[in-house]
């Protein structure tokens, strides 16, 4: 994937909104690079530009070397901070949804979703309601939906800001199992230094709003990873120092 020179403007009712200016960043197959910066900072516009939902106003966006024009479901799937799961449908009917959309045969979309709910953890639960599933469950029926339809690019917009502590961690190390046995090439989305350093090959820094990238940091430490260690503790320290600038600069913006 590769982001070449974009920029994006919004009209507002008090005036023009400058959301991205000159972001330019490549993405190689099978990396899991992880998108950080303080809030409004256009992180969440920029994957909607991946995912097709957005269009830059300036630059462009390519997705295997094709230009982005719109969504792409057979590239592209993306998860959201929403599980934004179907009521009426049980688990195993929302994991289905996709290979639906696409005119899957019902055998084969139910034996597909069927043979996920294992590696999500759900095996019990195929036939439960959202209103009978945790926050973690619902957010990996999501994730589960994004599997089915086996793109190879998922974009990943803060799926995990709404659950606490406990189960956010613990859907981290969840994720970082499913990334590493089909390596896809997965954009995330997060405010959090943790999940960031923890799941990630890279992670881009972004400015305060307009937003641009600021620094991209490598990661080359082996899974799974002491977030205790010397390493680990600089590289926080180092990427913290970097947020924080950009986050008072857009406090003392707004």
């Amino acid at each position: 994937m590769a982001i070449e020179s974009v920029a994006k403007r919004y009209v507002t009712s008090s005036g023009p909104v400058d959301a991205l200016d000159d972001i330019s960043l490549s993405v190689a197959e099978g990396e899991f690079c992880t998108l950080i910066g303080p809030s409004g900072c256009g992180k969440s516009t920029l994957l909607g530009m991946l995912g097709g939902l957005v269009m830059p106003d300036r630059g462009r966006l390519l997705v295997a070397g094709a230009p982005v024009t719109g969504p792409d479901p057979r590239r592209v799937a993306t998860v959201f901070q929403d599980a934004g799961l179907f009521p009426w449908r049980t688990a195993l009917e929302n994991v289905e949804f996709g290979l639906e959309l696409q005119g899957v045969s019902a055998e084969r979309r139910r034996r597909t979703a069927s043979e996920l709910l294992g590696p999500l953890g759900l095996r019990g639960f195929a036939e439960r309601y959202p209103r009978e599933l945790s926050g973690g469950m619902k957010q990996r029926v999501a994730i589960g939906r994004a599997l089915a339809i086996d793109t190879k690019i998922l974009l990943m917009d803060e799926p995990f800001g709404a659950l606490d502590e406990q189960t956010r961690v613990l859907m981290g190390e969840w994720l970082l199992d499913i990334w590493r046995r089909t390596r896809k090439t997965v954009i995330f989305v997060t405010h959090s230094l943790h999940e960031a350093l923890f799941l990630s090959t890279r992670v881009a820094v972004m400015t305060a709003r307009p937003g641009r990238i600021k620094s991209v940091l490598e990661l080359t430490m082996e899974y799974p990873r002491s977030m205790e260690s010397p390493e680990m503790v600089a590289l926080r320290a180092k990427l913290w120092s970097e947020i924080r600038e950009e986050s008072l600069r857009a406090m003392q913006s707004t």
